[in-house]
């Protein structure tokens, strides 16, 4: 069944109104019918049942059958930090870790970050990132989409750091094992990844000193596109949030 994300301003009486853009989805690339039956989610935790009651020019206005609570959605939080990468990695990044379960991603600017985007650049692509993250979302039938911020500096990170519960930053040069970590940790996660490069000895001591603890992900030396992933997928999967 098609699933769509939706604001709860958009439902009214039990009858929800679908945007132009996903109307047109609809009608023209499906070529959906009155009566079919598809998903609507609220990006709050609830998923509607419903089916197409009325077709007409640029509009679908769906009924409501049925109100579940959605059912993709992590008790694990865990947020993606991740200095801003080459190329497609980043959009790759939020794609991939939209599916696995991360719930909000923060790219940042490190020493060692090849790529340095402006603020200016950032709010043009925002828009970009953001669609890949729901289109991801509606795919892995979760109840909310992530939030992706602004890009950070470095000083921006810290002060997440020290307002974290839990803060994690990948140190291939030593740190205390994943594993070891994630038993004790809370349900409230920053994961902060580093660029190509790796980070700097003082960058790791900084985030030390706002309260970050070094972890490894073990002997292989992971690339920064798929270090945040392994890392997600092996949190998600030790709290039980993960393969089952």
């Amino acid at each position: 069944m098609q699933r769509y994300f939706i604001q709860p301003s958009q439902i009214e009486n039990k009858i929800i109104r679908l945007t132009e853009d996903v109307a047109h989805h609809l009608t023209h690339v499906l070529r959906s019918r009155l009566d079919d039956q598809l998903i609507c989610c609220d990006g709050l935790g609830s998923d509607y049942i419903t089916k197409i009651i009325e077709i007409s020019k640029g509009t679908v206005l769906c009924e409501i059958l049925e109100t579940r609570p959605s059912q993709g959605e992590p008790l694990t939080q865990v947020t993606i930090a991740q200095s801003f990468p080459k190329g497609d990695k980043w959009e790759w990044i939020l794609q991939k870790g939209t599916e696995i379960g991360a719930v909000r991603f923060l790219p940042f600017q490190s020493e060692r970050t090849v790529v340095k985007i402006d603020a200016r650049k950032a709010v043009k692509k925002q828009e970009r990132w953001e669609r890949i993250v729901q289109e991801a979302a509606e795919q892995a039938h979760r109840g909310r989409v992530p939030e992706v911020g602004a890009v950070l500096s470095w000083k921006d990170l810290l002060r997440e750091i020290r307002s974290s519960s839990t803060s994690w930053i990948a140190y291939e040069k030593g740190g205390e094992a994943l594993s070891e970590e994630i038993a004790s940790s809370s349900d409230d996660i920053l994961l902060i990844i580093g660029p190509e490069g790796g980070f700097s000895e003082s960058e790791v001591q900084e985030a030390i000193e706002a309260g970050a603890k070094p972890i490894t992900l073990g002997k292989r030396i992971l690339r920064t596109e798929t270090a945040p992933l392994a890392a997600l997928s092996c949190i998600l999967f030790a709290r039980n949030d993960f393969g089952r």
